[in-house]
């Protein structure tokens, strides 16, 4: 029971077994991300089912636009969870209030900019990617709402990525399942009962989203113990705003690069027709369960490395990063297996389109492979991130994204061109991935191994 209890407070991660640290911290996290990924996935299997293929491909080529226009709360979330893990850390609470208060505020203005530039530029981007016509409207429909409701998902991430920089993974885990259930209830009431399609779906995700922020924000304000927010406290500091950007700017770039190598690899999804693009949008669903473990891990060695360097324990940042690599590999093979094993179940929960379902399961079995690969890549790269250092992630996510994945993507649809296949093999899409994970793997490793990251505490340096 004390156990359970520990998980609802800050975890002080500088203490006891990094393996128990580790388990204590990720298995929250990994329910969570968990119910983070039945957000998109109970969408694609209700718009799937209720309303059809088109409705699966309009939801799922808005993806790669979404994911360009939550950059600025990408970069503050980063920066904010890198500050406040190795604040606390340090135990350093002055420092840690200000920069959380820091963090509320600039993600409010941004959320307000991207509420007033996202609905004019949807359109735009729309059809610059040439989107299919019978998956235009629905897609620019399904942005335009999920863009006007962006402070939901933006306090949500901000602030669940600032309870786990204290060492809480956990509450922020039972938040979103209160909002993972809400929205799959509005989902079947939007799309099933009032034939609202893909803008229900939104409609229904930015409700729920809002309520899992505002939990959070509720849960953040009565950390007595750890934070003291005040109105004055809101006010953003020049330092740590510095110090925000500093650290979050190469992440939010990391992502700028994949969100931009996304839509340039959407515009070929895109020319291979709607069949291709709802395939997509299925393989992406799955994969994202099969990516779980990685990112998982990879966040936890964040949280896990930013105290304990704050703490100038670098002892137990080697343990940690030893047993926390070992136990994302172990996981990360088993979900493959099981991928592999039931992938043509999976697909059919999205979709009951033989074609679709035939063509998943043979790109899932291309990317198998990579996500033991992308254990390696993120767990490295959490460390990398959790001791200061987020430009060295940024250059291998430029060298996998743009020198690999797209030229190769680009490279293999050009040399396939046949009479049956115009635009060449949709292959190449997957293809590419997984080279460009492999690759990322590799290059992470020896860089890790180089050792720079090490003098990077942000804390040490003030």
């Amino acid at each position: 029971m004390s156990k359970l209890k520990d998980m609802f407070g800050a975890q002080d991660m500088t203490v006891g077994r990094p393996l128990t640290n580790l388990a204590m911290f990720a298995l929250p996290l990994l329910i969570g991300n968990l119910a983070q990924q039945m957000y998109n996935t109970v969408d694609s299997i209700i718009v799937g089912r209720y309303v059809g293929d088109s409705a699966l491909a309009a939801v799922g080529t808005s993806g790669p636009v979404l994911n360009l226009l939550l950059l600025l709360f990408m970069g503050i979330s980063t920066g904010a969870g890198i500050l406040v893990s190795q604040y606390f850390g340090a135990h350093r609470q002055q420092e840690l209030t200000k920069t959380i208060g820091t963090c509320l505020t600039l993600t409010l203005i941004a959320g307000l900019i991207i509420m007033a530039v996202g609905p004019l530029i949807v359109r735009p981007l729309m059809t610059l990617l040439d989107t299919p016509p019978d998956v235009y409207d629905m897609a620019v429909d399904y942005l335009i709402i999920i863009v006007v409701g962006i402070v939901g998902a933006a306090y949500y991430n901000i602030v669940s990525g600032i309870l786990r920089g204290l060492g809480d993974s956990f509450t922020p885990l039972v938040f979103l399942i209160v909002a993972c259930l809400l929205n799959i209830v509005l989902d079947i009431v939007f799309v099933a009962s009032f034939g609202m399609a893909a803008a229900g779906v939104a409609l229904a995700t930015v409700i729920a989203q809002a309520v899992s922020a505002a939990l959070c924000l509720w849960r953040l304000t009565h950390m007595k113990g750890t934070v003291h927010l005040s109105l004055r406290s809101l006010i953003p500091d020049r330092r740590m705003t510095a110090q925000i950007i500093r650290l979050g700017l190469p992440s939010g770039l990391t992502q700028a690069i994949f969100s931009m190598a996304a839509i340039v690899v959407q515009a070929l999804t895109n020319s291979f027709g709607t069949s291709v693009i709802a395939c997509s949008i299925v393989v992406m669903r799955v994969d994202g369960f099969a990516m779980m473990p990685n990112f998982t891990f990879g966040m936890a060695m964040t949280t896990f490395v930013g105290q304990n360097v704050g703490a100038g324990r670098m002892d137990r940042v080697r343990e940690g990063v030893r047993v926390g690599l070992r136990a994302g590999l172990v996981i990360s093979f088993a979900l493959v297996a099981g991928i592999l094993l039931f992938g043509e179940n999976l697909m059919r929960l999205f979709t009951s389109t033989q074609e679709v379902v035939s063509l998943g399961v043979h790109m899932m079995r291309i990317l198998a492979v990579g996500y033991v690969a992308m254990a390696v890549t993120q767990s490295l790269s959490g460390v990398m991130r959790g001791a200061g250092d987020t430009l060295t992630p940024m250059w291998v996510s430029l060298l996998t994204t743009i020198v690999v994945r797209v030229p190769v993507a680009y490279g293999i649809a050009a040399l396939t061109h046949s009479p049956e296949m115009p635009n060449g093999t949709p292959d190449c899409l997957y293809i590419s991935l997984l080279i460009s994970w492999v690759t990322g793997a590799v290059v992470t490793s020896i860089l890790y191994r180089r050792g720079k990251w090490k003098s990077k505490g942000v804390v040490g340096a003030n």
